[in-house]
């Protein structure tokens, strides 16, 4: 382990952290020494497991049931990681739903539900956290260079809801600037997970737009987040930062 990386001592929280790049999240931030709680909507099973791998690397870990489009949830889960671990250092807002339909056939209550995961449970998750969130605090939110670049038809709202983190962020930067907490947005481009696998019927096309010829990984996303989490990164804020083996070149 870079002890440059540690976060021994720290609290995080994870939403959206049962699998994929949640999951990933976890374990690594576990790894590097900090208690991690997450949240799940729908994988109790999976959740128990991301739990049991961050226990197992000699943390405190907690799983945490709240749909990220219940504002109160979202309020409870922050609220209930400060009262298993003391306080919380570390927010990543990971939780996010994608709907990808034309826009003439898109429904209304699909466009609510989008922003009220991807937008609205962010700012709701910050809001919460920092009442508890010590000075030199750690906020990162996973985006996706969606929000800067959609080149397939039927992501319009996603990619309005991706887009709409990058000035929240750069707007709190601002904000937190003074209490030495960072902001930032981590923009992953396709990464090999359950749902968009690096065999699906999607990746033939994307891997076409990419300059390096192959999906990421979950972990490599997990390493920039525990970055971004470390003293190392103490200067870097209002930033987005894309992981998209060059999609948006």
């Amino acid at each position: 382990m870079n002890p440059s990386f540690q976060l021994q001592g720290k609290n995080a929280l994870v939403t959206g952290g049962s699998r994929g790049i949640g999951a990933a999240i976890v374990k690594r931030l576990a790894a590097e020494g900090a208690n991690v709680a997450l949240t799940y909507s729908s994988s109790p099973i999976r959740a128990d497991e991301a739990v049991k791998a961050a226990r197992d690397l000699g943390v405190k870990s907690v799983a945490i049931h709240a749909d990220s489009a219940d504002p109160a949830a979202v309020t409870g889960a922050v609220e209930r990681t400060v009262a298993e671990f003391g306080g919380i250092d570390i927010l990543v807002n990971n939780a996010g739903i994608a709907v990808f339909v034309p826009v003439e056939n898109f429904k209304l209550e699909d466009f609510d539900r989008i922003l009220a995961v991807n937008v609205r449970a962010v700012f709701v998750a910050i809001q919460a956290a920092l009442k508890h969130m010590t000075d030199g605090g750690r906020i990162i939110n996973i985006g996706s260079t969606n929000g800067d670049r959609i080149p397939m038809a039927g992501g319009s709202v996603y990619a309005m809801s991706k887009s709409a983190l990058k000035g929240l962020v750069q707007g709190l930067a601002r904000d937190l600037g003074p209490r030495g907490i960072t902001v930032n947005n981590i923009q992953p481009g396709p990464i090999d997970t359950e749902l968009n696998p690096a065999t699906g019927p999607f990746a033939e096309t994307l891997i076409k737009h990419l300059a390096l010829p192959r999906y990421g990984t979950a972990e490599e996303v997990a390493g920039f987040v525990a970055y971004l989490s470390s003293a190392e990164a103490g200067y870097i804020t209002g930033a987005h930062l894309n992981i998209d083996g060059g999609f948006a070149a």
